[in-house]
């Protein structure tokens, strides 16, 4: 399957945007939300369940799967949707995130980052060269520049020498990602600067002279809460190619979706809705509800009757206390789903109202829905 890697906005409500990532695999509606699969599962749930849930496009982790099973044997068997039973796109980080948030057992300098690996303590090196080939390896239709994420929170000088190193491994990734022919396939630049604005606008302005097909929003939902990565989002998305794709990476809530919406942004992930689900922890139209609270233990109320899903609409409150209480896999795996559903369902309503151009008015409603709840205390 061979098609241009492409991008149509369709229409626009205020900063809000509808639109459309073409790629090798398949039609990305924006904005999206990507479930992760970071070693090629979107945990407790069957790819199958994951496509009917409304997903267009994964995610995958090529640190993890560097590491196990490993770029070259993936490739070997036919690329990650041979792999993995996933028809449509993927995406692949590059192994930043992991610069950060495994810093105890890597090193760094400018020609990439040094692991040990959390598996076998075996040594690997990621360069930005090597992040792009272990990409094209798994075949990811959106592969990412290798970039140094950083924690907050952080010094100026910090800040500014990861934003720096990253644009330079922002060019070596683009020469890396161009120097094989890949129809239908994208590379986006990330965007790094913390919450400063001129650092944002330096590094913004550095990747759009390098030329991507998108451009990622990176080391924001990182600790800084979600008041000031809203207003970095304020200066950030407005100096963003408005033609091409703009992906907040991370992100995240319920609540940070909606927001970043109205200030732009076209795509997200998040391990939040499966790892809330393993945790007892639902998203629904009512707001968040956790099922290990006793007060659910007599509650023969589906989580949401008139949901299509199962999960959703078919099995008590009671019996998914029970479950979850009881530490069996079926109410992390029922929750999870629900939780995808819901999240699925959330930008279908998104996509609709802005088409309408009633995306203010659905963000209102879908506000005061969560905070009245369903006549039950909020948790």
């Amino acid at each position: 399957m061979s098609r241009e890697f492409s991008f149509t906005l369709h229409k626009t409500d205020g900063q809000a945007r509808r639109g459309t990532v073409h790629t090798a695999h398949g039609d990305i509606r924006t904005p999206a939300f990507m479930p992760v699969g970071t070693v090629g599962t979107v945990k407790g749930l069957y790819m199958e369940q994951v496509k009917a849930a409304g997903a267009d496009i994964i995610l995958g982790n090529t640190y993890h799967l560097m590491l196990r099973p490993g770029a070259e044997e993936v490739a070997a068997l036919g690329g990650l949707h041979q792999f993995t039973g996933w028809k449509g796109p993927i995406l692949t980080d590059s192994g930043g995130f992991q610069i950060m948030s495994l810093s105890k057992i890597r090193k760094i300098n400018e020609a990439g980052a040094t692991f040990q690996s959390h598996i076998d303590g075996r040594k690997y090196e990621l360069s930005p060269e090597r992040a792009m080939e272990i990409q094209r390896l798994l075949g990811s239709d959106i592969q990412m520049q290798l970039d140094q994420c950083i924690q907050f929170p952080h010094t100026e000088k910090e800040a500014e020498d990861a934003m720096q190193l990253s644009l330079r491994w922002a060019e070596r990734s683009r020469s890396a990602f161009q120097s094989v022919s890949q129809p239908g396939h994208g590379n986006f630049g990330i965007v790094q600067g913390g919450t400063n604005e001129k650092r944002r606008l330096v590094s913004s302005a550095g990747l759009q002279n390098i030329g991507f097909e998108g451009y990622a929003i990176g080391g924001l939902a990182v600790g800084e809460g979600q008041k000031l990565m809203l207003s970095t989002l304020d200066f950030t998305t407005p100096n963003l190619p408005h033609d091409r794709p703009r992906y907040l990476m991370g992100v995240g809530t319920p609540e940070d979706i909606l927001e970043s919406v109205a200030r732009g942004v076209d795509m997200f992930d998040c391990v939040m809705p499966t790892r809330s689900g393993r945790h007892g922890q639902a998203f629904t139209r009512f707001g968040r509800i956790n099922l290990r609270n006793a007060r659910h233990a007599a509650d023969s109320r589906p989580l949401d009757g008139e949901h299509p899903c199962p999960a959703l609409s078919h099995y008590s409150r009671a019996y998914l206390h029970h479950l979850i209480r009881a530490g069996e896999l079926l109410g992390m795996m029922l929750l999870s789903w629900a939780n995808i559903a819901y999240y699925q369902t959330l930008m279908q309503g998104i996509r609709e109202a802005i088409e309408l151009g009633t995306f203010e008015d659905f963000r209102a409603a879908t506000h005061e829905q969560w905070q009245r709840g369903d006549g039950l205390r909020p948790i």
